[in-house]
């Protein structure tokens, strides 16, 4: 596979590095004990439906709700 950008870069005083003319906004990072670091774009995006898991624990909560199973309340007032 050939290269499409080669260029050196620094780390800044917060330790980030700047990526020139990155395609993507988001990035997944894998770093090795050698000191290579892969770097594979992500695109966020919003789930088209709520997962099977987290209707199931919603239906868990609703269901300790109606049997009284429940946290003290909350305190709101000092906002």
């Amino acid at each position: 596979m050939e290269a499409v950008k080669d260029y050196d870069v620094h780390i800044d005083s917060k330790k980030r590095v700047t990526l020139r003319g990155a395609k993507y906004q988001y990035y997944n990072v894998r770093e090795y004990e050698n000191g290579c670091i892969m770097l594979e774009p992500r695109e966020l995006i919003t789930p088209e439906e709520i997962s099977s898991k987290t209707l199931a624990s919603m239906d868990q909560a609703i269901r300790n709700f109606k049997l009284g199973q429940v946290s003290n309340p909350v305190d709101l007032s000092d906002f």
